[in-house]
């Protein structure tokens, strides 16, 4: 190929591709995306009036969470948690397979190199003289975009590597609850194996002054016996929490991506975080905020953008074709003869038993569908910060009761003993008012972990967790 008819051919090729640019951005077929019509009320039910300011979504959960431990915690699961690094690796998959869709708009070049030798015979004592022939070549294929098929493809990756990442944040933002819900369950047993123990040196030494007094004449048996039953409880008791402490140690250990074993304590119970209000911001924002809802959304953009894939097989596909080649038998002409060639081709679908028209309609009604899917998901996500704003200040107000509950019980139990010591009462009393002290004081705990799994249920429903 001379030099000459290389910069003719090339001038050809760049002008045939300008060409197929420009008729590429001419028309992009199908719907374009735009978000459905999602009712969304002024403020949630449930809210506290007061409670105004940036949203506890909004919030980053080292801010939410003080107790450094927990935080600790939170930070060690976010790096080793199996879920998690499944969840970016599910996010460099979609990077890819964009990459591998914005590839499908550009041309395709190809290039072979061959050779070829051939020693020649010896016929009467003349040797045929040795052949040699080099061959290369480059080939372009390329199917314009002309109805926009493989930009609308590209919509539907980005969308899903967009979900992809929403999702991500969607396992961030569980795994953050969850740990703290666990650690706080943790806290909450330990708090009961403190009660139990208490309860169980008090109860020994009271079973200990009712064996002095049985021996001494001055009550019957059976005040032992009632007195033995209780320290029997207390132990009980302290075994089966002793047991869900550790199975609990076990399940955070695996939210660590730990083998079973110890975990750390830092705060009490009654030390962590209990706002009077908290603000949960304006429901519209919400639709931004929460990453299940935006993954939901995503899906609907995805869906939304086959429909135009769907829609360009009914029209012509058009090709654009090229190739050229040199073939020499001496190394030195390998340059210099040559050929070339440029081509289109066009395919129109004439018929094929309804297959583009059915295609439509499955990516449609797939779109239906993720329109309706994206519509739920918003209204329980309403739901369920609603739910958790009521249940937040409804087990703030347990608690306090439970607190009051508390006093009253240790005074009636104070009582019922001077009673019983004086001789007023039986044992039966001090048995009563024993038990109904340590059933209130195991309710202040329930009281006291429900408000703090109301917290953290709050922060979750509003989307908060996936950022430090």
């Amino acid at each position: 190929m001379t030099p000459r008819m290389t910069l003719k051919t090339t001038t050809y090729l760049a002008a045939a591709m300008a060409l197929a640019v420009t008729l590429a951005a001419c028309k992009t077929v199908g719907p374009d995306y735009t978000r459905p019509a999602a009712t969304t009320p002024d403020a949630f039910r449930g809210a506290d009036p007061a409670a105004v300011g940036r949203s506890l979504g909004e919030e980053p959960w080292a801010a939410v969470f003080p107790d450094e431990v927990l935080r600790q915690l939170i930070a060690e699961a976010l790096a080793n948690n199996l879920d998690a690094r499944i969840a970016a690796t599910r996010v460099l998959q979609a990077t890819a397979q964009l990459g591998i869709t914005k590839a499908d708009q550009l041309p395709t070049v190809t290039g072979q190199v061959s050779g070829q030798g051939q020693r020649g015979a010896v016929f009467g004592g003349t040797r045929v003289p040795t052949i040699g022939i080099a061959q290369a070549s480059v080939g372009l294929a390329w199917e314009i975009d002309f109805w926009g098929k493989y930009r609308r493809a590209t919509e539907a990756a980005q969308a899903d590597l967009a979900r992809t990442e929403w999702g991500q944040r969607a396992i961030i933002t569980s795994l953050v609850s969850e740990v703290a819900s666990q650690y706080f369950l943790l806290r909450a047993l330990d708090l009961q194996l403190e009660i139990a123990t208490r309860t169980l040196a008090s109860r020994d030494e009271s079973l200990r002054l009712t064996v002095v007094r049985e021996r001494g004449g001055a009550t019957p048996l059976v005040d032992v016996r009632q007195a033995e039953q209780l320290v029997l409880g207390a132990k009980a008791q302290i075994a089966d929490v002793q047991g869900r402490i550790e199975q609990v140690e076990h399940a955070l250990s695996v939210l660590l991506a730990r083998a079973p074993g110890p975990i750390l304590r830092g705060q009490a119970l009654v030390e962590q975080p209990r706002p009077p209000a908290l603000p949960p911001g304006l429901p519209a924002t919400l639709l931004e905020r929460r990453p299940d809802l935006q993954q939901a959304e995503q899906q609907l953009v995805a869906a939304t953008a086959r429909i135009g894939v769907a829609e360009s097989f009914k029209y012509p596909q058009i090709g654009l074709t090229g190739s050229g080649g040199v073939a020499s038998t001496s190394l030195a002409n390998l340059l210099t003869s040559g050929t070339w060639a440029i081509g289109t081709n066009l395919v129109q679908p004439i018929f094929n038993a309804g297959r583009n028209r059915n295609r439509v309609a499955l990516a449609e009604a797939q779109a239906q569908e993720a329109a309706l899917v994206w519509q739920g998901a918003v209204l329980q996500a309403l739901r369920e910060v609603s739910d958790a704003l009521v249940g937040y200040t409804r087990q703030r107000e347990v608690r306090s009761n439970q607190e009051a509950l508390v006093v009253a019980a240790t005074d009636s139990r104070r009582l019922a003993d001077l009673r019983y010591r004086g001789g007023a009462t039986s044992y039966l009393e001090v048995l009563d008012s024993d038990t109904r002290l340590y059933i209130a004081e195991l309710g202040l705990v329930q009281a006291q972990l429900a408000e703090l799994s109301a917290y953290v249920e709050v922060y979750r429903a509003l989307g908060g967790g996936w950022t430090s």
